[in-house]
């Protein structure tokens, strides 16, 4: 007990400007980023399947939250995290989280490093304290913003950063259990206080001079100090604009966020079971994961899934069951009731800081050069597309080709694994008698559409003087429809031609299909036999 209440206080330290830092970079204040951690931490423990990880908001969502922002307003993010919610919740019912286990790496490769580039190259705007007054459009479109804004860039701005970001990097070498934000921010806020109280005319951005807050009659800067308030999502909307062609626009991006919220939560649970020899179910963790994703917007929370970070800090600081993440959101509930007003002097250079660290650490650069280095060609075009239509692009545009590709590869390495080998006297050692009027094709693997075309083909042109053709079917694996189709043309086509054909080692389950769709052996044209030798017995 006494180790999960310590790993769940210094994962807490962590996820606390974190989570304010990811809200900011989404475009919502930073209290949203703090209300989804909490109500996220506990909800997904208790309803996923994993013990360990530690639920909230994430850097992964970051370039998918960006446009919905601009686009619809704080309102229509909290609309798609609450559809979100749904579609994963779903997707654990119908058992879909193995599937998303079979995504390969490539492609997870590819939007996690653009993802990085992305989060990376919007954080110079406030590392270096750059004047920009309008910050949108694709990415091309915000780097020379980005460029032209460059000679507004604030010394003492930069300062800030470049001291949190050292701190940052080099606090970890120091052999020590106190997390390096808690150290860094606070060493450079207690800073950045003070020289903001004695240069009144030379002010360091912080969270209370950019952010403001209107709660009922509460007014103020910074965090507000008040605990969680229950709010219906779409209140701000008339009935009018809370319409189906409103959630139709919304629809794609909630399945976006659902999608990589799945990628995310599943790789999260694969790496925390490597650590921990534990096992995760990965259709309980997705309904885990729906479940406070349908809650969250209800608290004015952003969307949530399994953060691979704070879950790694978790293992290590020795948390070992469900209460380490609700003792982390307890922590920043806490901190929000006690602390805001502490918690608002934060910079916004220090936490631009702290997301290039965090952009660095998920960028798996090594990876991502390793990929491009040794990987089948297929896999280096799969990297690479992913990772340019994530970083140029739009992440639903990503998602989308990126799942394609994955089933395009899938679908081409399956067919790789087939093949129609021809047995005759020449090839044959076990059947050394076989008559020349006899061909035998081996066919090995799967027959599906791909496969069974090629089958077609080959079989189909078969020389004339051959009058049987036996098709040993012992080591295929499994048949769709396109093969049924391919075997019922291969039948009418040796009628026609005078041929006889001869199915061997069929299994009990492709023959139920065979029946099913209506093939039927008789004695002179379509003959079934158990296996070859039965097949030339009976010729002979």
């Amino acid at each position: 007990m006494k180790n999960n209440i310590f790993s769940g206080l210094t994962v807490g330290i962590i996820a606390l400007p974190l989570s304010m830092a990811l809200a900011i970079a989404v475009g919502v204040p930073p209290q949203n980023g703090l209300y989804t951690a909490i109500i996220a931490g506990i909800l997904a423990s208790i309803f996923g399947s994993s013990k360990i990880n530690i639920s909230g908001p994430t850097a992964a969502f970051v370039v998918i939250l960006i446009p919905i922002v601009h686009e619809f307003g704080l309102v229509g993010l909290l609309l798609c995290g609450l559809m979100s919610g749904f579609i994963l919740v779903l997707m654990g019912l119908f058992k879909l989280g193995n599937l998303i286990e079979l995504i390969p790496y490539p492609v997870t490769v590819g939007f996690t490093t653009g993802i990085a580039v992305v989060i990376a190259t919007f954080q110079i705007k406030d590392f270096f304290g750059l004047k920009i007054e309008s910050f949108t459009g694709h990415f091309y479109e915000k780097v020379y913003t980005l460029i032209k804004a460059f000679p507004t860039f604030q010394i003492n701005e930069l300062i800030v950063g470049i001291i949190t970001l050292g701190l940052l990097i080099l606090w970890p070498k120091v052999k020590t259990k106190i997390p390096a934000p808690l150290i860094a921010l606070s060493i450079v806020t207690i800073g950045v206080y003070l020289f903001n109280s004695n240069n009144p005319d030379i002010q360091i951005s912080t969270i209370f001079s950019t952010f403001s807050y209107q709660i009922g009659e509460i007014k103020g800067n910074g965090i507000p100090p008040i605990p969680l308030q229950f709010n219906i999502p779409w209140a701000n909307y008339s009935m009018a604009d809370l319409n189906l062609d409103l959630l139709y626009k919304l629809l794609p991006h909630s399945i976006a966020i659902a999608i990589l919220g799945a990628l995310e939560s599943l790789l999260c649970a694969v790496i925390s079971d490597g650590m921990t020899n534990n096992r995760t179910n990965p259709n309980k963790e997705l309904i885990g994961q729906g479940i406070a994703n349908i809650v969250v917007p209800f608290f004015g929370g952003i969307p949530a899934t399994a953060a691979i970070a704070r879950t790694v800090v978790n293992i290590k600081s020795g948390g070992t069951a469900k209460i380490s993440s609700i003792i982390h959101s307890i922590f920043i509930l806490f901190s929000i009731l006690f602390f805001a007003s502490y918690l608002s002097f934060l910079p916004m250079a220090s936490l631009s800081a702290l997301l290039l660290v965090v952009a660095w650490n998920m960028s798996e650069v090594k990876h991502f050069i390793k990929i491009i280095k040794v990987a089948p060609k297929h896999d280096v075009y799969v990297l690479l597309v992913c990772f340019s239509l994530t970083v140029l692009l739009d992440m639903q545009i990503a998602v989308a080709v990126g799942m394609g590709l994955a089933s395009i590869l899938f679908i081409k390495r399956t067919i790789e694994l087939y093949s129609i080998e021809l047995i005759n006297k020449e090839h044959s050692i076990v059947h050394e008698n076989i008559p020349n009027d006899i061909a035998i094709y081996n066919i090995n693997g799967p027959m599906f559409f791909g496969a069974a075309q090629n089958a077609l083909k080959i079989l189909i042109s078969t020389k004339e003087d051959i009058k049987i053709v036996i098709l040993n079917m012992e080591h295929v694996t499994m048949i769709d429809m396109t093969a049924l189709v391919a075997i019922e043309s291969m039948i009418e086509n040796f009628e026609r031609n005078e041929k006889v054909l001869i199915i061997t080692g069929v299994n009990k389950r492709i023959m139920n299909k065979l029946n099913k769709f209506g093939i039927i052996f008789d004695s002179k044209k379509l003959i079934l036999k158990p296996d070859i030798d039965s097949a030339l017995k009976f010729y002979n």
